[in-house]
């Protein structure tokens, strides 16, 4: 009777040392899944600021600039070059301008120095203000 009660307390001992070890094993298991959540979480979090960021640059490249072609050398310095380019959209685009408000920020030759060897006069650069998608 000793022997069997012996051999049932080993059995129980045992048991209990593997379940203590299969609890172990889960514990672990579950602490890899959130760590893994975790940096999921955080990959997401890095992509959606670096779409961000690409979104940003990629406005900032495609800037809102017309370029003038083919107006004589000097004539930017009678009227203005903000004035030549809304004499231009007036002309040549008359419900365009009605319909936007095209506002200058800057308007320039370009580039800024004189090619003699080049006989074409240089392109006039208008760069307009951006207009902002939040507040359409």
């Amino acid at each position: 009777m000793k022997n069997t009660i012996e051999e049932i307390k080993k059995n129980l001992d045992a048991l209990n040392s593997r379940a203590d070890n299969m609890e172990e094993r889960i514990s672990n298991l579950e602490d890899g899944n959130i760590e893994l959540l975790q940096a999921e979480e955080e990959r997401e979090a890095r992509l959606k600021r670096n779409e961000e960021t690409l979104r940003e640059l990629s406005d900032t490249i495609r800037r809102c600039n017309v370029r003038i072609i083919g107006i004589p050398e000097g004539e930017e310095k009678e009227k203005g070059a903000e004035n030549l380019f809304k004499e231009i959209m007036a002309e040549n685009f008359p419900n365009l301008v009605r319909e936007m408000d095209l506002q200058v920020t800057e308007a320039n030759r370009s580039p800024n120095f004189i090619n003699a060897r080049r006989p074409t006069p240089r392109h006039i650069v208008v760069k307009l203000a951006k207009k902002d998608n939040n507040r359409e």
